[in-house]
């Protein structure tokens, strides 16, 4: 008790100096209002833990709209950010099978009542999937001078989601002697007649779906073009600021949803009819290759990972600035619609 006490009060102490060191920049700091857009490219993967399968960073972007406050002068060296926006990604990744994988159906007869095991050896598997999402990012950060960092969640909830599998198969058939465990004769390969292939090639595509995430997003970089710290109501004031960075996000969730599947999907009831057999393809043509994210023991969790450039522009929004030379002439004209023209105003 007497720890959670302590912990307790350390975060409290945490948090009063926060506010101290935000409060004294943000009681007397101008706010202005930003609105923009940004663009992003980069390198998307999706991290497996304790899988059997390799990953690959593919290729990635995005685009989306921006609303930002600022709060400190804009022409003094430190500010405080906040940003919200709403945009889209598009992204590819990949898996690749590192080890061969194989299905067996045990116990099956051939023309003559033999019994053998029908074994599918499947290599060179690579499962791709192209993404596309919206995404919600929330941030805060500071500028100084050129600078800036940013730091924040962003949300990704899946709009569509396609999967591409390739593989390359082989089946054989093993004649065992079940009370010694041992085959009884040499494995029977490279007989289609029979429907034992050697490297076939086989192809798969349908839709699926990542569940929704949120991401630690970090993000580094610098404004661009002329910044003009000079003050004065005469002074001309920038609308228009851009800045490139480098971003990092990084999943929080696990993404995929786990399956007892096995690598290959069978029909109920598949075996292998020696009668039909000769001379077709139905021991491949009935299959399909599931989604290996589904698939029994793929991973135990599946996190998402961006990288890459981002580009940003901002636009201030209007805003009504106090008068601090106006006659009273222009004060009046000014309160009744009249022109401004004159009138000094507050940097």
């Amino acid at each position: 008790m007497k720890n959670t006490n302590n912990s307790v009060k350390k975060h409290q102490i945490y948090g009063i100096l926060l506010l101290a060191l935000l409060l004294p920049c943000s009681v007397s700091a101008k706010v202005s209002h930003y609105v923009g857009g940004y663009a992003q490219v980069g390198e998307w993967s999706l991290l497996p833990t304790k899988s059997t399968y390799g990953n690959s960073l593919g290729v990635a972007g995005g685009l989306g709209v921006l609303y930002e406050l600022q709060s400190g002068s804009a022409y003094r060296s430190l500010r405080l950010l906040f940003d919200a926006g709403v945009g889209a990604s598009y992204g590819m990744t990949a898996y690749s099978q590192t080890s061969n994988a194989q299905v067996v159906l045990e116990n099956q007869q051939d023309a003559d009542g033999d019994r053998f095991d029908y074994i599918y050896d499947i290599r060179d598997r690579k499962d791709q999937y192209t993404n596309v999402a919206l995404q919600f990012p929330l941030m805060i950060g500071i500028q100084y001078k050129r600078l800036y960092a940013l730091a924040g969640v962003r949300f990704y909830a899946n709009m569509w989601t396609q999967r591409k599998t390739t593989a390359t198969m082989t089946t054989y058939g093993r004649y065992m002697d079940k009370a010694n465990d041992q085959p009884i004769f040499d494995d029977f390969r490279n007989m289609s007649e029979y429907q034992f292939f050697t490297d076939e090639p086989l192809k798969e595509s349908q839709q699926t779906y990542f569940k929704l995430d949120a991401d630690l997003s970090v993000e580094i970089g610098a404004r661009l073009g002329v910044i003009n710290y000079a003050v004065g109501y005469d002074v001309p004031k920038r609308k228009l600021e851009y800045r490139i960075g480098a971003f990092m996000d990084y999943g929080l969730f696990d993404v995929h949803t786990s399956g007892k599947l096995q690598a290959l999907n069978l029909p109920r009831g598949f075996s292998y009819n020696s009668a039909e057999a000769y001379g077709t393809r139905t021991m491949i043509d009935n299959l399909e290759l599931n989604d290996v994210m589904r698939t029994k023991g793929f991973a135990k969790k599946v996190q998402n990972l961006m990288v890459g450039v981002k580009f940003t522009l901002l636009f201030q929004m209007p805003e009504q600035k106090k008068c601090v030379m106006c006659a009273d002439n222009y004060k009046s004209s000014a309160t009744s619609g009249g022109s401004r023209r004159g009138m000094q105003y507050e940097e």
